[in-house]
Protein backbone atom coordinates (compact mmCIF):
# COMPACT_ATOMS: atom_id res chain seq x y z
CA UNK A 1 0.00 0.00 0.00
CA UNK A 2 3.04 2.76 0.84
CA UNK A 3 4.20 2.14 -3.00
CA UNK A 4 0.83 2.97 -4.34
CA UNK A 5 0.52 6.18 -2.18
CA UNK A 6 4.34 7.38 -3.00
CA UNK A 7 3.59 7.29 -6.98
CA UNK A 8 -0.04 9.18 -6.54
CA UNK A 9 1.83 12.07 -4.51
CA UNK A 10 4.96 13.62 -3.72
CA UNK A 11 7.21 12.08 -1.41
CA UNK A 12 7.10 14.37 2.30
CA UNK A 13 10.74 15.81 3.37
CA UNK A 14 11.47 13.42 6.98
CA UNK A 15 10.22 16.61 9.27
CA UNK A 16 6.55 16.63 7.22
CA UNK A 17 6.23 12.58 6.88
CA UNK A 18 3.50 11.43 9.07
CA UNK A 19 4.08 8.65 11.80
CA UNK A 20 2.82 5.22 9.82
CA UNK A 21 -0.30 4.43 11.46
CA UNK A 22 0.56 1.26 13.85
CA UNK A 23 -1.78 -1.92 12.41
CA UNK A 24 -2.26 -4.81 15.03
CA UNK A 25 0.73 -7.21 15.09
CA UNK A 26 0.05 -10.22 12.38
CA UNK A 27 0.32 -13.50 14.44
CA UNK A 28 3.27 -14.67 11.89
CA UNK A 29 4.65 -17.48 13.85
CA UNK A 30 1.62 -19.33 14.60
CA UNK A 31 0.19 -18.84 11.05
CA UNK A 32 4.33 -19.91 9.68
CA UNK A 33 4.37 -22.58 12.24
CA UNK A 34 0.96 -23.99 11.19
CA UNK A 35 1.64 -24.23 7.43
CA UNK A 36 5.17 -26.13 8.30
CA UNK A 37 3.16 -28.50 10.47
CA UNK A 38 0.56 -29.15 7.76
CA UNK A 39 3.38 -29.78 5.24
CA UNK A 40 6.02 -31.36 7.00
CA UNK A 41 6.69 -34.95 7.43
CA UNK A 42 3.97 -35.28 10.48
CA UNK A 43 1.53 -33.58 8.24
CA UNK A 44 1.81 -36.53 6.44
CA UNK A 45 0.74 -38.63 9.19
CA UNK A 46 4.47 -39.47 11.08
CA UNK A 47 5.23 -38.85 14.55
CA UNK A 48 2.68 -38.39 17.81
CA UNK A 49 3.63 -34.25 17.68
CA UNK A 50 1.31 -34.19 14.41
CA UNK A 51 -1.78 -35.73 16.37
CA UNK A 52 -2.92 -32.00 17.77
CA UNK A 53 -3.24 -30.92 14.71
CA UNK A 54 -5.14 -33.78 13.32
CA UNK A 55 -8.82 -31.91 13.68
CA UNK A 56 -11.66 -33.37 12.41
CA UNK A 57 -12.83 -29.69 11.29
CA UNK A 58 -9.71 -29.20 9.67
CA UNK A 59 -10.07 -32.57 7.98
CA UNK A 60 -13.38 -32.12 7.19
CA UNK A 61 -12.90 -28.57 5.31
CA UNK A 62 -9.64 -29.66 3.89
CA UNK A 63 -11.81 -32.72 1.66
CA UNK A 64 -15.21 -32.33 2.07
CA UNK A 65 -17.34 -31.11 -1.04
CA UNK A 66 -19.82 -28.54 -1.14
CA UNK A 67 -23.50 -29.85 -0.36
CA UNK A 68 -24.93 -28.83 -3.64
CA UNK A 69 -21.96 -31.09 -5.56
CA UNK A 70 -22.82 -33.67 -3.07
CA UNK A 71 -26.06 -33.78 -4.01
CA UNK A 72 -25.56 -33.57 -7.34
CA UNK A 73 -23.12 -36.47 -7.30
CA UNK A 74 -25.47 -39.43 -5.64
CA UNK A 75 -28.33 -37.68 -7.38
CA UNK A 76 -26.42 -39.13 -10.61
CA UNK A 77 -25.53 -42.40 -8.99
CA UNK A 78 -28.93 -43.12 -8.05
CA UNK A 79 -30.82 -42.55 -11.45
CA UNK A 80 -27.67 -43.89 -13.32
CA UNK A 81 -27.33 -41.06 -15.31
CA UNK A 82 -24.69 -37.90 -14.78
CA UNK A 83 -27.14 -34.87 -16.36
CA UNK A 84 -29.54 -35.89 -12.74
CA UNK A 85 -26.80 -33.63 -11.05
CA UNK A 86 -27.31 -30.39 -13.20
CA UNK A 87 -29.76 -28.76 -10.54
CA UNK A 88 -26.14 -28.20 -8.85
CA UNK A 89 -25.49 -25.42 -11.60
CA UNK A 90 -28.57 -23.97 -11.65
CA UNK A 91 -29.38 -23.74 -8.30
CA UNK A 92 -26.13 -22.98 -6.79
CA UNK A 93 -26.45 -22.02 -3.38
CA UNK A 94 -29.57 -24.51 -2.72
CA UNK A 95 -31.92 -21.93 -1.66
CA UNK A 96 -34.35 -23.16 -4.72
CA UNK A 97 -33.94 -19.54 -6.45
CA UNK A 98 -32.68 -21.02 -9.78
CA UNK A 99 -29.60 -19.04 -11.53
CA UNK A 100 -28.62 -20.54 -14.65
CA UNK A 101 -27.19 -19.62 -18.25
CA UNK A 102 -28.12 -15.31 -19.06
CA UNK A 103 -27.56 -14.54 -15.39
CA UNK A 104 -24.30 -12.08 -16.06
CA UNK A 105 -23.59 -12.58 -12.64
CA UNK A 106 -23.76 -16.27 -12.63
CA UNK A 107 -22.30 -16.80 -15.99
CA UNK A 108 -18.62 -14.56 -14.14
CA UNK A 109 -19.05 -15.93 -11.00
CA UNK A 110 -15.93 -17.96 -9.93
CA UNK A 111 -16.81 -20.35 -7.28
CA UNK A 112 -15.07 -20.08 -4.24
CA UNK A 113 -16.67 -23.20 -2.10
CA UNK A 114 -14.37 -25.75 -3.92
CA UNK A 115 -12.44 -27.55 -1.16
CA UNK A 116 -8.56 -27.74 -0.59
CA UNK A 117 -8.21 -31.29 -1.08
CA UNK A 118 -11.31 -33.17 -2.67
CA UNK A 119 -11.43 -36.89 -1.07
CA UNK A 120 -13.81 -39.82 -1.61
CA UNK A 121 -13.23 -43.28 0.24
CA UNK A 122 -14.20 -46.61 -0.78
CA UNK A 123 -14.73 -49.25 2.03
CA UNK A 124 -14.98 -52.85 1.56
CA UNK A 125 -17.05 -54.24 5.08
CA UNK A 126 -15.94 -57.33 4.54
CA UNK A 127 -12.24 -56.80 4.41
CA UNK A 128 -10.15 -57.01 8.00
CA UNK A 129 -12.73 -59.18 9.76
CA UNK A 130 -15.00 -56.99 12.39
CA UNK A 131 -12.82 -53.87 11.27
CA UNK A 132 -14.27 -53.03 8.09
CA UNK A 133 -17.63 -51.37 8.90
CA UNK A 134 -15.95 -49.75 11.98
CA UNK A 135 -13.36 -48.08 9.39
CA UNK A 136 -16.03 -47.25 7.32
CA UNK A 137 -18.12 -45.40 10.31
CA UNK A 138 -14.78 -43.84 11.36
CA UNK A 139 -14.84 -42.23 7.90
CA UNK A 140 -18.01 -41.26 7.32
CA UNK A 141 -17.46 -39.44 10.99
CA UNK A 142 -14.19 -37.43 9.61
CA UNK A 143 -15.03 -36.49 5.69
CA UNK A 144 -18.78 -37.19 6.05
CA UNK A 145 -20.83 -39.76 5.11
CA UNK A 146 -21.77 -38.89 1.31
CA UNK A 147 -18.10 -38.82 0.27
CA UNK A 148 -17.60 -42.99 1.72
CA UNK A 149 -18.81 -45.68 -0.30
CA UNK A 150 -19.38 -49.13 0.46
CA UNK A 151 -18.44 -50.92 -2.33
CA UNK A 152 -21.07 -53.98 -1.62
CA UNK A 153 -23.47 -51.03 -2.70
CA UNK A 154 -21.68 -48.81 -4.89
CA UNK A 155 -19.41 -49.94 -7.28
CA UNK A 156 -16.76 -48.11 -8.45
CA UNK A 157 -17.53 -48.50 -11.56
CA UNK A 158 -20.55 -46.75 -11.37
CA UNK A 159 -18.74 -44.03 -9.86
CA UNK A 160 -16.35 -43.45 -12.66
CA UNK A 161 -19.18 -43.82 -15.13
CA UNK A 162 -21.63 -41.54 -13.26
CA UNK A 163 -20.17 -39.41 -10.32
CA UNK A 164 -17.26 -38.12 -12.09
CA UNK A 165 -19.55 -37.50 -15.80
CA UNK A 166 -21.45 -35.56 -13.60
CA UNK A 167 -18.58 -33.43 -11.98
CA UNK A 168 -17.35 -33.08 -15.71
CA UNK A 169 -20.54 -31.93 -17.12
CA UNK A 170 -20.90 -29.32 -14.35
CA UNK A 171 -17.39 -28.28 -15.13
CA UNK A 172 -18.14 -28.17 -18.96
CA UNK A 173 -21.18 -25.67 -17.87
CA UNK A 174 -18.84 -23.54 -16.37
CA UNK A 175 -18.76 -24.73 -12.70
CA UNK A 176 -15.61 -24.03 -11.49
CA UNK A 177 -15.78 -25.89 -8.16
CA UNK A 178 -16.91 -29.03 -9.99
CA UNK A 179 -13.99 -29.01 -12.34
CA UNK A 180 -11.73 -27.92 -9.26
CA UNK A 181 -13.13 -30.84 -7.60
CA UNK A 182 -12.55 -33.34 -10.20
CA UNK A 183 -9.10 -32.55 -11.57
CA UNK A 184 -7.89 -32.54 -7.86
CA UNK A 185 -9.54 -35.41 -6.67
CA UNK A 186 -7.83 -38.00 -4.35
CA UNK A 187 -9.24 -41.61 -3.98
CA UNK A 188 -8.71 -43.75 -0.22
CA UNK A 189 -9.57 -47.79 -0.97
CA UNK A 190 -10.04 -49.27 2.79
CA UNK A 191 -9.93 -52.99 1.31
CA UNK A 192 -7.13 -56.07 0.82
CA UNK A 193 -5.09 -56.02 -2.62
CA UNK A 194 -8.09 -57.15 -4.43
CA UNK A 195 -10.24 -54.37 -3.26
CA UNK A 196 -7.18 -52.03 -4.08
CA UNK A 197 -6.83 -53.58 -7.56
CA UNK A 198 -10.33 -53.52 -8.54
CA UNK A 199 -10.66 -49.79 -7.50
CA UNK A 200 -7.37 -49.13 -9.48
CA UNK A 201 -8.85 -51.13 -12.71
CA UNK A 202 -12.55 -48.82 -12.95
CA UNK A 203 -10.38 -45.77 -12.41
CA UNK A 204 -7.98 -46.83 -15.40
CA UNK A 205 -10.90 -46.52 -17.79
CA UNK A 206 -10.80 -43.13 -17.34
CA UNK A 207 -7.26 -43.40 -19.72
CA UNK A 208 -9.42 -45.76 -22.07
CA UNK A 209 -12.25 -42.69 -22.54
CA UNK A 210 -9.90 -39.99 -22.73
CA UNK A 211 -11.22 -38.19 -19.51
CA UNK A 212 -8.01 -37.32 -18.38
CA UNK A 213 -6.98 -36.55 -15.14
CA UNK A 214 -7.32 -40.29 -13.38
CA UNK A 215 -7.41 -39.99 -9.43
CA UNK A 216 -4.28 -41.58 -7.36
CA UNK A 217 -5.40 -43.91 -4.58
CA UNK A 218 -4.33 -44.77 -1.02
CA UNK A 219 -4.65 -47.29 0.91
CA UNK A 220 -6.16 -48.57 4.41
CA UNK A 221 -4.88 -52.11 4.73
CA UNK A 222 -7.86 -54.47 5.98
CA UNK A 223 -6.87 -57.71 3.98
CA UNK A 224 -5.03 -60.54 4.84
CA UNK A 225 -1.34 -59.85 2.69
CA UNK A 226 -1.49 -56.52 1.82
CA UNK A 227 1.11 -56.16 -0.39
CA UNK A 228 0.35 -53.19 -2.49
CA UNK A 229 -0.08 -51.96 0.73
CA UNK A 230 3.00 -52.42 1.31
CA UNK A 231 4.95 -51.57 -1.34
CA UNK A 232 3.98 -48.56 -1.21
CA UNK A 233 4.16 -47.18 2.71
CA UNK A 234 0.74 -47.98 3.79
CA UNK A 235 1.91 -50.54 6.13
CA UNK A 236 0.96 -54.24 6.77
CA UNK A 237 -2.09 -54.25 8.34
CA UNK A 238 -4.54 -51.33 10.12
CA UNK A 239 -3.38 -50.13 13.33
CA UNK A 240 -5.41 -51.45 16.75
CA UNK A 241 -5.32 -47.43 17.27
CA UNK A 242 -7.65 -47.42 14.56
CA UNK A 243 -9.10 -44.01 15.16
CA UNK A 244 -6.14 -41.82 14.99
CA UNK A 245 -4.81 -43.96 12.21
CA UNK A 246 -8.03 -43.56 10.14
CA UNK A 247 -7.23 -39.75 10.31
CA UNK A 248 -3.05 -39.71 9.63
CA UNK A 249 -4.21 -42.24 6.58
CA UNK A 250 -6.62 -39.29 5.52
CA UNK A 251 -3.90 -36.56 5.62
CA UNK A 252 -0.99 -38.66 4.18
CA UNK A 253 -3.89 -39.22 1.11
CA UNK A 254 -4.27 -35.30 1.00
CA UNK A 255 -0.69 -34.45 1.11
CA UNK A 256 2.17 -36.85 0.02
CA UNK A 257 3.53 -37.74 -3.59
CA UNK A 258 1.95 -40.15 -6.18
CA UNK A 259 3.95 -43.01 -7.93
CA UNK A 260 4.16 -44.93 -11.02
CA UNK A 261 2.71 -48.54 -10.89
CA UNK A 262 2.57 -51.41 -14.13
CA UNK A 263 -0.60 -52.96 -14.46
CA UNK A 264 -1.21 -55.85 -16.52
CA UNK A 265 -4.09 -57.17 -18.48
CA UNK A 266 -5.35 -60.73 -18.56
CA UNK A 267 -7.95 -62.11 -21.13
CA UNK A 268 -9.39 -65.74 -20.35
CA UNK A 269 -10.29 -67.39 -23.59
CA UNK A 270 -12.26 -70.93 -22.66
CA UNK A 271 -14.22 -73.16 -24.68
CA UNK A 272 -17.78 -71.67 -24.76
CA UNK A 273 -19.77 -74.16 -22.05
CA UNK A 274 -23.55 -74.47 -21.37
CA UNK A 275 -25.35 -72.30 -19.84
CA UNK A 276 -25.13 -74.12 -16.41
CA UNK A 277 -21.54 -74.16 -16.26
CA UNK A 278 -21.42 -70.31 -17.52
CA UNK A 279 -23.74 -69.69 -14.53
CA UNK A 280 -21.30 -71.45 -12.08
CA UNK A 281 -18.63 -69.50 -13.01
CA UNK A 282 -18.19 -67.15 -10.18
CA UNK A 283 -15.73 -64.52 -11.23
CA UNK A 284 -13.98 -61.99 -8.91
CA UNK A 285 -15.15 -58.20 -9.49
CA UNK A 286 -11.96 -57.28 -11.10
CA UNK A 287 -12.93 -59.68 -14.24
CA UNK A 288 -15.59 -59.02 -16.34
CA UNK A 289 -17.49 -60.94 -19.11
CA UNK A 290 -16.60 -60.10 -22.63
CA UNK A 291 -19.09 -62.84 -24.05
CA UNK A 292 -18.37 -65.10 -27.56
CA UNK A 293 -15.18 -63.74 -29.20
CA UNK A 294 -12.95 -65.19 -31.51
CA UNK A 295 -9.58 -66.56 -30.96
CA UNK A 296 -6.92 -66.27 -33.34
CA UNK A 297 -3.87 -68.28 -32.96
CA UNK A 298 -0.49 -67.28 -33.85
CA UNK A 299 1.29 -70.40 -33.67
CA UNK A 300 1.44 -70.81 -30.23
CA UNK A 301 -1.17 -73.27 -29.47
CA UNK A 302 -0.60 -76.89 -29.27
CA UNK A 303 -3.38 -78.39 -28.15
CA UNK A 304 -6.77 -78.45 -30.33
CA UNK A 305 -8.89 -74.74 -30.83
CA UNK A 306 -12.65 -74.27 -31.13
CA UNK A 307 -14.09 -72.02 -33.73
CA UNK A 308 -15.74 -70.02 -30.97
CA UNK A 309 -14.58 -68.84 -27.12
CA UNK A 310 -16.36 -67.52 -24.49
CA UNK A 311 -13.77 -64.65 -23.14
CA UNK A 312 -13.21 -62.42 -19.83
CA UNK A 313 -10.84 -59.97 -18.58
CA UNK A 314 -9.40 -57.76 -15.81
CA UNK A 315 -6.28 -56.21 -14.95
CA UNK A 316 -3.76 -57.06 -12.04
CA UNK A 317 -1.45 -54.88 -9.97
CA UNK A 318 0.73 -57.34 -8.01
CA UNK A 319 0.70 -60.96 -9.27
CA UNK A 320 -1.32 -63.67 -11.61
CA UNK A 321 -1.00 -67.11 -10.26
CA UNK A 322 -2.38 -70.06 -11.52
CA UNK A 323 -1.70 -73.52 -9.55
CA UNK A 324 -1.65 -74.78 -5.90
CA UNK A 325 -1.15 -71.51 -4.62
CA UNK A 326 -4.23 -70.18 -5.90
CA UNK A 327 -6.51 -73.82 -5.13
CA UNK A 328 -5.66 -72.53 -1.35
CA UNK A 329 -7.09 -68.73 -1.78
CA UNK A 330 -9.58 -69.86 -3.25
CA UNK A 331 -10.47 -72.78 -0.20
CA UNK A 332 -10.21 -69.69 1.81
CA UNK A 333 -12.24 -67.27 0.09
CA UNK A 334 -15.29 -70.33 0.18
CA UNK A 335 -14.84 -70.08 4.04
CA UNK A 336 -15.09 -66.65 4.24
CA UNK A 337 -18.02 -66.21 2.37
CA UNK A 338 -19.60 -69.37 3.92
CA UNK A 339 -18.82 -68.70 7.90
CA UNK A 340 -17.33 -65.14 8.17
CA UNK A 341 -16.66 -65.04 11.69
CA UNK A 342 -14.06 -67.73 11.05
CA UNK A 343 -12.13 -65.14 9.36
CA UNK A 344 -12.38 -62.42 11.41
CA UNK A 345 -8.73 -60.50 11.26
CA UNK A 346 -4.87 -61.26 9.78
CA UNK A 347 -4.12 -63.91 12.03
CA UNK A 348 -6.45 -66.05 12.01
CA UNK A 349 -7.03 -65.76 8.25
CA UNK A 350 -3.57 -66.96 8.01
CA UNK A 351 -4.18 -69.90 10.65
CA UNK A 352 -7.29 -71.06 8.01
CA UNK A 353 -4.71 -70.75 4.94
CA UNK A 354 -1.92 -73.06 6.67
CA UNK A 355 -4.92 -75.55 6.95
CA UNK A 356 -5.93 -75.46 3.77
CA UNK A 357 -2.34 -75.94 2.38
CA UNK A 358 -2.32 -79.32 4.33
CA UNK A 359 -5.64 -80.26 3.41
CA UNK A 360 -5.36 -79.03 -0.49
CA UNK A 361 -2.43 -81.92 -0.46
CA UNK A 362 0.39 -79.09 -1.21
CA UNK A 363 2.36 -81.13 1.99
CA UNK A 364 0.80 -84.52 2.21
CA UNK A 365 -0.57 -85.93 -0.25
CA UNK A 366 1.16 -88.23 -3.21
CA UNK A 367 1.09 -86.36 -6.71
CA UNK A 368 -0.18 -89.34 -7.95
CA UNK A 369 -3.30 -89.97 -5.46
CA UNK A 370 -5.66 -87.68 -8.44
CA UNK A 371 -4.29 -86.29 -11.86
CA UNK A 372 -5.26 -82.68 -10.46
CA UNK A 373 -2.56 -82.89 -7.75
CA UNK A 374 0.14 -83.57 -10.50
CA UNK A 375 2.99 -80.70 -11.56
CA UNK A 376 1.90 -78.27 -14.17
CA UNK A 377 4.31 -79.68 -16.65
CA UNK A 378 2.41 -81.76 -18.18
CA UNK A 379 -0.73 -79.83 -18.61
CA UNK A 380 0.65 -76.50 -19.12
CA UNK A 381 2.53 -74.83 -21.76
CA UNK A 382 4.47 -71.53 -21.37
CA UNK A 383 5.64 -68.95 -24.09
CA UNK A 384 6.26 -65.37 -23.56
CA UNK A 385 7.62 -62.38 -25.34
CA UNK A 386 10.68 -60.33 -24.04
CA UNK A 387 11.14 -56.74 -23.70
CA UNK A 388 11.38 -55.09 -27.44
CA UNK A 389 10.62 -58.61 -28.92
CA UNK A 390 7.78 -59.54 -31.07
CA UNK A 391 8.22 -63.02 -31.28
CA UNK A 392 6.99 -65.99 -28.87
CA UNK A 393 9.34 -67.73 -27.55
CA UNK A 394 8.25 -71.46 -25.59
CA UNK A 395 9.46 -71.74 -22.09
CA UNK A 396 9.97 -75.13 -20.76
CA UNK A 397 8.26 -75.50 -17.21
CA UNK A 398 9.78 -77.39 -14.41
CA UNK A 399 8.42 -80.99 -13.82
CA UNK A 400 8.49 -80.15 -10.29
CA UNK A 401 6.13 -76.91 -10.12
CA UNK A 402 2.64 -76.98 -8.73
CA UNK A 403 2.58 -73.25 -9.14
CA UNK A 404 3.46 -70.83 -11.16
CA UNK A 405 3.50 -66.59 -10.85
CA UNK A 406 3.77 -63.79 -12.74
CA UNK A 407 4.90 -61.18 -9.76
CA UNK A 408 4.63 -57.01 -10.60
CA UNK A 409 5.95 -55.89 -7.42
CA UNK A 410 9.05 -56.85 -4.69
CA UNK A 411 5.74 -58.52 -1.79
CA UNK A 412 3.57 -61.24 -2.54
CA UNK A 413 1.97 -63.30 0.62
CA UNK A 414 2.45 -60.65 2.99
CA UNK A 415 5.50 -59.18 2.51
CA UNK A 416 8.14 -61.87 0.79
CA UNK A 417 9.93 -61.51 -1.72
CA UNK A 418 10.05 -65.38 -3.36
CA UNK A 419 11.93 -63.93 -6.36
CA UNK A 420 14.80 -62.56 -3.95
CA UNK A 421 17.98 -60.21 -4.36
CA UNK A 422 19.56 -61.44 -7.06
CA UNK A 423 23.21 -60.95 -7.51
CA UNK A 424 24.37 -59.26 -10.67
CA UNK A 425 27.13 -62.57 -11.65
CA UNK A 426 23.61 -64.30 -11.70
CA UNK A 427 21.60 -61.87 -13.39
CA UNK A 428 23.67 -61.64 -15.78
CA UNK A 429 23.98 -65.51 -16.56
CA UNK A 430 20.19 -66.03 -16.70
CA UNK A 431 19.49 -62.65 -18.88
CA UNK A 432 17.55 -60.61 -16.31
CA UNK A 433 17.52 -57.32 -15.14
CA UNK A 434 16.85 -56.04 -11.64
CA UNK A 435 13.25 -56.24 -10.65
CA UNK A 436 11.41 -52.73 -10.45
CA UNK A 437 7.85 -52.47 -10.28
CA UNK A 438 7.50 -49.95 -13.23
CA UNK A 439 10.31 -51.77 -15.51
CA UNK A 440 7.47 -53.45 -17.91
CA UNK A 441 8.43 -57.01 -17.43
CA UNK A 442 6.65 -59.24 -14.86
CA UNK A 443 9.16 -61.98 -12.64
CA UNK A 444 7.65 -65.93 -13.48
CA UNK A 445 8.98 -68.07 -10.88
CA UNK A 446 7.84 -71.54 -10.03
CA UNK A 447 6.33 -73.35 -5.85
CA UNK A 448 6.81 -76.80 -5.88
CA UNK A 449 5.58 -78.47 -3.46
CA UNK A 450 4.42 -76.91 -0.17
CA UNK A 451 7.95 -78.03 1.63
CA UNK A 452 9.66 -75.46 -0.73
CA UNK A 453 6.83 -72.78 -0.89
CA UNK A 454 7.33 -73.23 3.12
CA UNK A 455 11.14 -72.21 2.44
CA UNK A 456 10.45 -69.71 0.25
CA UNK A 457 8.40 -67.79 2.48
CA UNK A 458 10.39 -67.57 4.75
CA UNK A 459 13.37 -66.70 2.36
CA UNK A 460 15.60 -68.97 3.38
CA UNK A 461 15.42 -69.85 -0.82
CA UNK A 462 14.54 -68.16 -3.53
CA UNK A 463 11.65 -69.65 -5.66
CA UNK A 464 12.19 -71.70 -9.02
CA UNK A 465 12.97 -68.62 -11.65
CA UNK A 466 11.43 -69.36 -14.39
CA UNK A 467 12.29 -66.29 -16.86
CA UNK A 468 11.03 -62.33 -16.80
CA UNK A 469 8.86 -61.85 -19.44
CA UNK A 470 6.79 -57.97 -21.40
CA UNK A 471 3.98 -60.73 -22.54
CA UNK A 472 2.48 -64.62 -20.95
CA UNK A 473 0.24 -66.63 -23.04
CA UNK A 474 -0.80 -69.73 -21.09
CA UNK A 475 -2.19 -72.61 -22.70
CA UNK A 476 -3.76 -75.26 -20.24
CA UNK A 477 -4.44 -78.34 -22.56
CA UNK A 478 -7.68 -80.05 -22.08
CA UNK A 479 -8.51 -83.40 -21.83
CA UNK A 480 -6.45 -83.82 -18.64
CA UNK A 481 -7.76 -81.47 -15.20
CA UNK A 482 -11.54 -81.05 -15.21
CA UNK A 483 -11.10 -77.53 -13.08
CA UNK A 484 -7.89 -74.93 -13.12
CA UNK A 485 -7.68 -72.58 -9.88
CA UNK A 486 -6.23 -69.05 -10.71
CA UNK A 487 -5.84 -65.77 -8.72
CA UNK A 488 -5.10 -62.02 -9.78
CA UNK A 489 -4.03 -60.21 -6.50
CA UNK A 490 -5.88 -62.38 -3.87
CA UNK A 491 -8.68 -63.16 -5.76
CA UNK A 492 -9.09 -66.19 -6.57
CA UNK A 493 -11.86 -68.26 -8.90
CA UNK A 494 -12.28 -72.06 -10.23
CA UNK A 495 -11.97 -71.90 -14.05
CA UNK A 496 -13.64 -75.18 -15.71
CA UNK A 497 -11.53 -77.09 -18.32
CA UNK A 498 -13.01 -78.61 -21.45
CA UNK A 499 -11.82 -82.16 -22.16
CA UNK A 500 -11.21 -81.71 -25.90
CA UNK A 501 -10.05 -77.97 -26.24
CA UNK A 502 -7.61 -75.78 -24.57
CA UNK A 503 -8.43 -73.10 -22.53
CA UNK A 504 -5.94 -70.18 -23.18
CA UNK A 505 -4.78 -67.16 -20.39
CA UNK A 506 -2.94 -63.75 -22.18
CA UNK A 507 -1.29 -60.66 -20.18
CA UNK A 508 0.07 -58.31 -21.80
CA UNK A 509 1.41 -54.80 -20.48
CA UNK A 510 -1.87 -51.58 -20.01
CA UNK A 511 -0.13 -48.75 -22.22
CA UNK A 512 -0.99 -46.20 -18.96
CA UNK A 513 0.19 -46.40 -15.87
CA UNK A 514 -1.99 -46.94 -12.77
CA UNK A 515 -1.39 -44.06 -10.11
CA UNK A 516 -0.93 -44.27 -6.20
CA UNK A 517 -0.03 -42.23 -3.65
CA UNK A 518 3.21 -43.35 -1.39
CA UNK A 519 2.15 -43.80 2.33
CA UNK A 520 5.58 -43.34 3.50
CA UNK A 521 6.80 -40.46 1.66
CA UNK A 522 9.34 -38.68 3.17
Amino acid sequence: MSSSFSSAAASPTPSERPEPPRSPPLPAAPLVGALIESLSFRGCGFGRAAAPAFEKEDLRERAAFPQRLRAAVHAAMRARDPTAGAFALVDRDGDGEGRGAGNRWFDAAVYDDAPESPLVAFVNPRSGGRLGPVVKTRLQDLIGEDQVFDLTVVKPSDFVEYALACLEQLADSGDHSARFVRHNLRVMVAGGDGTVGWVLGCLGELYVQNREPVPPVAVIPLGTGNDLSRSFGWGASFSFSWKAAAKRSLYKAIFCSVSCLDSWHVVVSMPEHGEEEKEDLDLPHSLRRLGECTFYDDGTAKGELPETVSCFDGVFYNYFSIGMDAQVAYGFHQLRDEKPFLANGPLSNKLIYAGYTCKQGWFFTQCISDPELRGLRNVLCLSIKRMDSSEWENIPVPSSVRAIVALNLHNYASGRNPWGNLKPEYLEKRGFVEAQSDDGLLEIFGLKQGWHASLVMVELISAKHIAQAAAIRIEIKGGYWRDAFMQMDGEPWKQPLSSEYSTFVDIKKVPYPSLIINGGDR
